[in-house]
């Protein structure tokens, strides 16, 4: 729910700015990359923050927290009549926001380790089918009654997903011990180089991704022309999100099979090969074609990510873990528009599409080469937690995640995802 009102907003934002900030076409890219931006720079100031206090008093307290503030700004949102001050709301909604990330810490610390990659799956399908059927309503309810209506309605949908959070979603945590024993964190997982490589991959994904967001309805625009551009963004934006939401599950099951790893490189591989031709689409069937194959393949990527996290650090250091890895999505998120709307202004519409390609593939390589996780051994797992079943070691060139070298060899068991997901 709360996903679906988010994502109310997103095939038509471009042509509100338009509207609010009464701008000429060639100040529209730019400035729709300054508004795309301003949430994620907050996001990552303020995602560590809120990580480090959802391990300390519980993550579904997070979840809310972000649902309800960021409810309550889209509402303010449908209010506003100038473009400075709907980009003050995008700095709030920065923020207060982060639902995606609370929801992962929540689910990652009720999950079974060996199970991670499935569901955490399950969890971005509900994202992704959530931003499929929001762009959708969003741009119908735009092309009927204007662009102010689905921020109100979107408000209300995210203050209600809070509402069904503090009812039907039960959390039993117990807060952290003083001085205990320190537990498994990242910089024990990856090692210092290994960590810098990570969150350098998790930069350059949401960089990638995030590319040509701000100028996507525009490019739709100059195919279909003015009259129901909103709506046409809309559908193409919820196709996409179906077929990702049916390839997330079906990859994350896989991916606790083959390895995290293996499975993102490939589908960092495969989104950046299908990005490319949208350069060429000449009609909005051959981009309706190509959102497709860029759903189901990009459907496993941030399963896979979280996976390698969540597997690799103790539980109770999942909040400020993910609110670390948050912090470097967040900072590729607010480039990525950026700079991809200054790249549209000076270029055109069509190249930053091959740019977006291109910068997906290194992040494929970059995976491929510098990221090696290690588990986090069964000692320093919470005894509520049950143990993960011990296997043999794997070889080197397998990409299952090296154990911590902190611990003596016999006293480890090594986790190996089990077979079926």
């Amino acid at each position: 729910m709360s996903l679906a009102g988010f994502s109310f907003v997103m095939p038509f934002l471009p042509f509100y700015i338009r509207e609010l900030g009464n701008l000429s076409e060639s100040q529209v890219p730019v400035w729709s990359g300054v508004t795309y931006s301003l949430a994620p720079v907050m996001l990552c100031i303020f995602s560590p923050i809120w990580g480090t206090l959802a391990d300390r008093h519980g993550r579904k307290m997070m979840v809310q927290r972000s649902m309800f503030g960021g409810g309550l700004v889209m509402l303010l949102m449908s209010q506003v009549h100038t473009l400075p001050a709907f980009l003050v709301l995008r700095l709030l909604q920065g923020a207060l926001a982060g639902t995606v990330v609370a929801s992962t810490t929540l689910v990652s610390s009720v999950s079974p380790r060996d199970r991670l990659g499935y569901s955490l799956g399950m969890m971005q399908m509900a994202v992704l089918l959530g931003s499929f059927a929001g762009p959708w309503i969003g741009g119908t309810m735009a092309s009927a009654w204007g662009y102010r209506m689905p921020f109100m309605a979107a408000g209300i949908v995210v203050i209600l997903a809070g509402v069904a959070v503090q009812f039907l979603v039960h959390e039993n945590f117990t807060p952290p011990v003083e001085g205990a024993k320190q537990a498994h964190s990242m910089r024990a997982a990856f090692g210092g180089k290994g960590l810098l490589a990570l969150l350098s991959v998790f930069f350059f994904v949401q960089f990638s991704a995030s590319f040509v967001m701000p100028i996507f309805p525009l490019f739709v625009e100059s195919l279909v022309g003015h009259g129901d551009a909103a709506g046409t963004v809309g559908k193409l934006m919820g196709i996409t999100g179906l077929a990702a939401g049916i390839s997330t599950v079906i990859v994350g099951r896989l991916s606790d099979q083959v390895g995290h790893k293996r499975t993102l490189v490939c589908t960092t591989m495969l989104t950046g090969l299908i990005s490319i031709p949208h350069a060429l689409v000449t009609g909005i069937g051959q981009l309706f074609g190509l959102r497709v194959g860029i759903g189901l393949a990009t459907g496993g990527t941030n399963p896979s990510l979280n996976a390698i996290v969540g597997q690799s650090v103790s539980p109770e250091m999942y909040g400020r873990s993910y609110g670390i890895v948050q912090s470097a999505s967040s900072l590729g998120m607010a480039a990525g528009p950026l700079v991809g709307g200054f790249v549209t202004a000076a270029f055109g519409l069509r190249v930053p599409f091959v740019i977006m390609g291109a910068l997906l593939m290194l992040s494929s390589a970059m995976v491929a080469v510098f990221v090696r996780p290690r588990v986090a051994s069964e000692q320093e797992q919470p005894q509520t937690l049950s143990p993960p079943s011990p296997v043999s070691a794997p070889s080197s060139t397998d990409d299952t995640p090296e154990v911590s070298p902190h611990k003596p060899a016999k006293d480890v068991t090594v986790e190996h995802p089990a077979a079926g997901g």
